[in-house]
């Protein structure tokens, strides 16, 4: 007989590396990093992300990325979606303040509205709904490369002193620890492409050791600090409801929205995927570098905003795949004319 194990259902997923970041948290609760291991942990944390937007450089084809330019409008509309609606609704949530959210808590809601938008989460749910894939890779790709540039400035804009004291300083070390690495990847790519992605699954586990440093280091500042007295569970269930709120905004506005515009089914799924969602991976590293002490709180909104992402956009792709398909003749021949020349295998 074979012994039947529990699972969590397939429309609710649990991102295992959420449960490592849970982990890293208490273990950085129980187990701070203070004095000289903070120090080492501190140079550590600066080195790791600096590492993780070189590879992030590395990896992005720049071909694939200008090839995506043809479909300009459905991009435009993602970065629109990620970089102004999301912005403008974080600061519509500083009307729950202090009522509702603390002024610290509102800060870091306020962040995860300004990080770019996820890849790897966007592709696959686009696929799983039967979109448009390749649309989403791009406009994933796009809005990370936009928010190198674009989630400091508007966090040194919007933040101000709130977010741990933007100046042009904390702009500099931006430059350093995340343009810097990331165009020097993207220059080196012709070299070392190839060995980035035959090992791509090894590069993988630094890329998420990497953020748990991160989160690692940031906690521990935030509990030698003694900043976690100000976080009670009302507050914590305050701040799920307004995510909630968000997110559903979002998700709304970026199909109808999508829809009203005159773009079809497949690219509606991409544009809901990609302009709906907020990338763990880019907010972790960049939050360490803008807020200092104050990154455990202000990365703490867009953890739970990640998770709260995976569950509802998992049900939505499901059904979202069981949707008649809307003919388009454009498409189609666009489709049937690529098929006789393709010679890529789908991974």
């Amino acid at each position: 007989m074979s012994r039947r194990t529990l699972k969590p259902p397939t429309w609710l997923p649990i991102d295992p590396y959420i449960l490592a970041l849970i982990g890293t948290v208490v273990l950085a609760a129980a187990l701070p990093a203070s004095g000289t291991a903070a120090d080492v942990a501190g140079g550590a944390s600066t080195g790791a992300v600096a590492l993780l937007f070189f590879l992030y450089g590395a990896r992005l084809s720049t071909a694939e990325a200008l090839d995506g330019l043809r479909h300009w409008r459905l991009h435009l509309t993602v970065l629109v979606c990620t970089f102004v609606a999301f912005p403008l609704l974080g600061l519509a949530g500083r009307g729950l303040v202090p009522y509702v959210l603390t002024p610290q808590l509102h800060s870091g809601f306020l962040f995860l509205c300004l990080v770019p938008s996820t890849i790897q989460s966007s592709i696959a749910f686009t696929s799983i709904a039967r979109g448009n894939v390749p649309a989403a890779i791009c406009a994933g790709s796009f809005s990370s490369i936009a928010g190198i540039l674009l989630t400091p400035l508007l966090a040194a804009a919007l933040l101000g002193n709130s977010g741990g004291g933007f100046s042009v300083d904390a702009l500099l070390r931006i430059g350093v620890q995340l343009l810097l690495p990331f165009v020097a990847g993207q220059v080196l790519r012709r070299w070392i492409g190839g060995f980035v992605t035959r090992h791509k699954k090894v590069l993988g586990l630094v890329d998420r050791g990497s953020i748990l440093l991160v989160v690692y280091t940031a906690f521990s500042e935030g509990m030698v600090a003694g900043i976690w007295h100000q976080v009670t569970p009302a507050r914590l269930g305050a701040l799920l409801a307004a995510e909630t709120v968000l997110l559903a905004l979002m998700l709304i506005l970026t199909w109808y929205g999508a829809k009203q515009l005159g773009f079809d089914r497949e690219d509606r799924i991409a544009i809901q995927f990609a302009g709906s969602k907020k990338s763990l991976a880019s907010g972790l590293p960049m939050a360490s570098v803008l807020f200092g002490a104050q990154a455990s709180l202000a990365v703490l909104p867009l953890m739970l905003f990640h998770q709260m992402q995976l569950m509802v956009c998992a049900v939505i792709a499901r059904r979202r795949s069981r949707d008649p398909l809307e003919e388009n003749p454009e498409r189609a021949a666009r489709t049937s004319g690529a098929a006789t020349g393709e010679s890529l295998a789908v991974g």
